[in-house]
């Protein structure tokens, strides 16, 4: 037996040399048994056992987080089930008046963009955000000046008769926090930047005393805090920012969820052992797979202590518009379906109120699968990995030995996008390519980067329609997909169509009339018996599954199923690509529609399972549909068509107009695949924030503007005249620089 000692919970532990090895200990427990499939490198074993003396459960055991990962995580569940949506059961936190956990209606906030010192326009723009439905209004508080109008602010409100509980945004400033402490409800700390210094990206090398020095700094400088908040009945939300993790963080456990989940828990040891439990934690990230990895692990950790703290979800820095709202939905609604969460925020560079929307469509969103607990029958999982990204990669169509045309573009490597074409757009034939975003040359298409990948036709032309059929020959010539029922196909046969088929008709005599070597697209539910699945085991010529539960249905979960039938396919060997299908109803807008999808479909790809959509909306603009399906391939970091921008949703700190530059950067930089941009009012959130992005455009002091290249700042108080046009040439000197493309 082999024995050691770890930190409980176990922050993180590596395989060493056949060992077990820890980066430090803070609370001990002891390492009662490594098996020797552990010792030989297995990486699918379990990995070790420990009993501990600080938390509530005796055992705890790990598990590669991956195959082949040497980061060990706790073999927990990391919510309340996994083919069900159940909402995780957390504690009542009072902020102000306002009761926030499990037992309440998941709460609404946003961020007050004003000058915090500015009292008159501050207590209107609450008043205005109240007036919307937000439950909470947080508010920037960087000084002295600003602590004091916090005052003013309060006071204010309370006259005009608005009691919405007030939360101060804290950022390097302890005695700030202590001060503002007086009057707002709820006090949001930073821990990567409340006692540490800002970081400078240095690996640090540290002896164990050294660690155990800082821990202890941070108890001293961040103790008064939580005393006064107990005394006062105010509520913290420890909040963690994947863009300001300090280089001790870093140092120990890399730019990462990990490194985000021991940054926040640091401080929560702290409010506990004062016996201060009037908190929540966040985990944010302008990243969705980031984000959503690091509140997984953070949930793991508080179910392996017996923790019950709640939770405020967001994705920050998401943008504006449609990109901003496909980016929280991907984060947030993957999170909500299953079950966690208790307060939200969408965080948009637009004016605040226009936060409250989506706010409210996601909360309904998650309280309605939560209530009706929608879901599947219980199945085993094994193979979805949920701490760290692994994507299934389907097997793209293969050309065979005779084939006349080319089916190996029907599918992308990194994420397909289909869309379903009527015979009225058939009618047009050079503005249907249009519409699928195919390059014309002399009213011929070719594919371009973010053409639609293949088309569904659910009706034929008849076969006497030359034209129509001409122009279905013409996308099939360049290896563009055309699926279609096998009714339609065996009463008006097109030539090397994919014909679209259910499970049962997979089985029939029907599918023996086609002609040798068809290929099949199948459509399932992933409820089916596996009986009925099994089907697939001894078909041949499948080029894709659609995954379709009609919309709507209460009980049945698309993303349970969805587990389902990756898990059915996983334990089978059988790597068909699957491509998310949703037929949205005639009542749905357009931002239900990209809520919606991103939180059905965001929930998936985020895991790694699937390979592409077809969203269809017969009430919706066709190239609405295909740009919201590429907008979601490039959320979850899959496809990258276009420009990506990492943009600050601003607030009182923020050093000039965050709309209005960042329309005028979008303007010129929009057609740049491949290339990240990061529009940032400051720098409070320190460099780490634009950690996806190759570029950024930062506020440096009121109107100066500093430019950087990744994390590094390469030029300082450019006047903002000329700072759009500095940064344009920054990316030509990068090599990174296209001309817009000529419109024909």
């Amino acid at each position: 037996m082999s024995t050691g000692v770890a930190p409980a919970p176990l922050s993180y532990v590596r395989v060493r040399g056949g060992g077990i090895g820890f980066t430090r200990s803070v609370d001990f427990a002891k390492v009662l048994a490594v098996p020797a499939t552990l010792r030989s490198g297995s990486s699918r074993a379990r990995a070790l056992v420990v009993r501990s003396s600080a938390t509530d459960s005796d055992t705890m055991e790990m598990e590669p987080a991956s195959e082949g990962s040497q980061l060990l995580v706790p073999k927990q569940k990391y919510c309340e089930s996994i083919h069900q949506t159940r909402r995780r059961k957390t504690r009542t936190v009072m902020v102000g008046n306002v009761p926030m956990g499990s037992d309440h209606p998941i709460r609404i906030q946003t961020m007050t963009t004003s000058d915090t010192k500015d009292v008159a326009k501050t207590v209107e723009e609450v008043m205005r955000i109240a007036d919307k439905g937000a439950d909470f209004v947080r508010i920037t508080v960087q000084g002295k000046r600003e602590a004091d109008a916090c005052f003013d602010i309060k006071n204010t409100l309370v006259q005009k008769n608005y009691n919405i509980p007030l939360v101060a945004d804290i950022h390097f400033a302890p005695a700030i926090a202590l001060r503002v402490a007086e009057c707002f409800d709820k006090i949001r700390v930073n821990p990567g930047n409340f006692a540490d210094r800002r970081a400078q990206f240095e690996q640090l090398e540290y002896t164990e005393e050294d660690y155990e020095k800082e821990l202890e700094h941070i108890q001293k400088v961040f103790t008064p805090l939580v005393e006064k908040c107990k005394k006062y009945g105010r509520a913290m939300r420890i909040g963690t920012n994947h863009g300001s993790l300090s280089d001790r963080i870093m140092s120990y456990y890399g730019d990462s969820p990990r490194g985000m989940v021991e940054s926040a828990l640091e401080f929560a040891r702290i409010c506990r052992s004062l016996d201060f439990h009037n908190f929540v934690f966040s985990m944010k990230a302008s990243n969705p797979v980031v984000m959503v990895q690091a509140y997984r692990l953070l949930v793991a950790e508080m179910y392996n202590l017996g923790w019950d703290y709640p939770l405020h979800l967001g994705v920050t820095e998401a943008g504006e518009g449609e990109d901003g709202r496909m980016k929280s939905a991907i984060g947030i609604g993957t999170l909500l379906m299953d079950g966690l969460g208790d307060t939200i925020r969408v965080s948009l560079t637009e004016p605040p109120e226009e936060e409250i929307d989506p706010c409210s469509r996601l909360a309904k969103l998650g309280t309605q699968a939560a209530n009706l607990q929608i879901g599947v029958a219980p199945f085993e999982e094994k193979h979805r990995r949920y701490f760290d990204f692994q994507r299934r990669s389907g097997q793209l169509p293969l050309q065979k030995e005779g084939e006349v045309v080319d089916y190996r573009g029907v599918l992308h490597r990194d994420g397909s996008v289909l869309m379903s074409v009527s015979l009225d757009q058939l009618k047009a034939p050079e503005l249907l390519y249009k519409s699928l975003a195919t390059k014309l040359v002399v009213g011929m298409p070719f594919k371009d980067l973010a053409t639609v990948d293949s088309i569904l036709l659910r009706e034929l032309p008849p076969v006497e329609d030359a034209q129509a059929r001409l122009a279905l020959k013409r996308l099939v010539d360049i290896s563009m997909g055309v699926l279609t029922p096998l009714s339609e196909q065996l009463t008006k046969p097109l030539p090397h169509a994919i014909v679209l088929v259910t499970l049962d008709e997979l089985s029939s005599d029907s599918i023996k009339l086609l002609p040798e070597g068809t290929r099949f697209a199948v459509t399932l539910r992933g409820d089916e018996s596996y009986e009925q699945l099994d089907v697939l085991k001894s078909a041949d010529n499948i080029t894709m599954l659609l995954h379709n539960v009609p919309y709507g249905e209460e009980k049945t979960g698309r993303v349970q199923t969805a587990r389902r039938l990756f898990e059915y396919l996983e334990t089978n060997s059988l790597n068909f690509p699957v491509i998310h299908h949703i037929d949205f109803p005639q009542s749905i807008d357009r931002d239900g529609l990209v809520i919606g999808a991103g939180a059905n479909v965001g929930a998936l790809l985020v895991d790694g399972l699937g390979d592409g959509l077809l969203l269809e909306a017969t009430n919706q603009e066709f190239e609405f549909l295909r740009d919201t399906s590429f907008n979601l391939l490039q959320g979850c970091r899959m496809r990258n068509t276009k420009t990506e921008y990492v943009s600050c949703p601003s607030c009182g700190r923020t050093l000039f107009d965050l709309q209005e530059i960042s329309a005028e950067i979008r303007e010129k930089t929009s057609h740049l695949p491949g290339v990240s941009i990061a529009i940032m009012g400051c720098i409070v959130n320190g460099p780490g924030e634009m950690a996806d992005a190759d570029f950024g455009y930062v506020g440096g002091a009121p109107g100066k503007i500093d430019l950087y290249v990744g994390k590094t700042v390469v030029q300082r108080g450019i006047a903002m005249e000329g700072a759009t046009d500095a940064l344009i040439q920054l990316i030509k000197d990068h090599g990174r620089w296209v001309d817009p493309p000529v419109e024909e």
